[in-house]
């Protein structure tokens, strides 16, 4: 079992950057392929970026690609997303995710966070 609990969305003005954390219990932590998806209200589910367990390949949605970053450090069970350039667009729910492969279809995932809210503004 691996709880996931994420922090530091918030609102900032386009173009500008936050840093998401997602902080996991559980002593398997780096065992897992971990990832970052969004869901805006009424839409589907919008993978957004992936991390091995060992951090060594990434893998982006092109929507994201060159302005964010994902990261991970397996000693403080914690995956990252750093979040530059950011547009309007941008706003919604993120999450993230731990699960086997590294994958865009959130149905390879076993477990989730709670979300955390990001605000572009125009």
């Amino acid at each position: 079992q691996v709880q996931l609990v994420e922090s530091g969305g918030g609102l900032v003005q386009a173009g500008g950057s936050l840093r998401l954390s997602c902080a996991a219990s559980g002593r398997t932590f780096s065992s897992y392929v971990m990832g970052w998806f969004r869901q805006a209200p009424g839409k589907e589910r919008e993978f957004v970026a992936a991390i091995s367990w060992s951090g060594g390949s990434t893998y982006y949605a092109d929507s994201v690609k060159g302005r964010f970053t994902i990261s991970r450090d397996n000693a403080k069970n914690t995956v990252y997303l750093q979040m530059n350039s950011l547009k309007p667009e941008d706003t919604t729910v993120y999450y993230c995710a731990a699960g086997g492969a590294m994958a865009a279809s959130d149905a390879m995932y076993d477990y989730w966070g709670q979300g955390t809210q990001v605000t572009v503004s125009s």
